[in-house]
């Protein structure tokens, strides 16, 4: 009983060291402070591991549910959710998933409410090439985003984003247009807004 509490601490005092090897390494390399689990398993890493095309990367407090496909040269940020359990998810190229996204392909909600004799709705999700989700957005299950659309921060997608599109808020509704010449971005808003 006494090695076993030696044990826990000398295993303790190493993972220690190790964590604090580690950030000191990150923080020279990067400038940053992760927590353990991204000091462990490098986004390479974890990205390899989905099958994530080339150039893309995943976080490893990346939640990755069922069927889903991760375009390449694609950011998928910490602390996020990819469900694909209740249909095929696809993210397409150059795509930025930021910090604490939501993406759902099902919902329990006629299933909740019937006391289980309803199943639960199912639908894919796509993400058109091109395109940035702002922080702690939620995609709820059947929706499209079309190609170089912009998705603000906080923001509850529960219907088909066209191509082009700046749409934000809960719901999310389309308030203007990106225009893209060349390697210029210009936001043309609606005048409503």
């Amino acid at each position: 009983m006494n090695n076993d509490k030696d044990d826990l601490k000398t295993l303790h005092k190493n993972l220690l060291q190790l964590y604090n090897i580690l950030n000191k390494n990150k923080k020279k390399e990067w400038d940053r402070i992760l927590p353990f689990s991204e000091l462990l398993i490098e986004r390479p890493n974890k990205t390899k591991f989905v099958k994530a095309k080339s150039g893309s990367s995943v976080y490893d407090s990346s939640y990755i549910f069922g069927d889903v496909s991760i375009g390449k040269n694609t950011w998928i940020g910490p602390n996020t959710i990819l469900d694909g359990s209740g249909g095929k998810l696809v993210i397409g190229d150059n795509c930025s998933v930021s910090s604490g996204v939501q993406i759902y392909t099902h919902d329990t909600v006629n299933w909740s409410l019937t006391g289980g004799k309803s199943k639960k709705k199912t639908a894919e999700v796509k993400i058109g090439n091109n395109c940035y989700i702002g922080p702690l957005s939620i995609i709820s299950s059947g929706q499209k985003i079309g190609r170089c659309s912009v998705i603000g921060a906080l923001s509850f997608v529960n219907s088909i984003i066209p191509p082009n599109s700046i749409a934000y808020g809960t719901p999310a509704k389309v308030v203007g247009k990106v225009i893209i010449n060349s390697k210029n971005v210009k936001f043309h808003y609606d005048n409503n807004y």
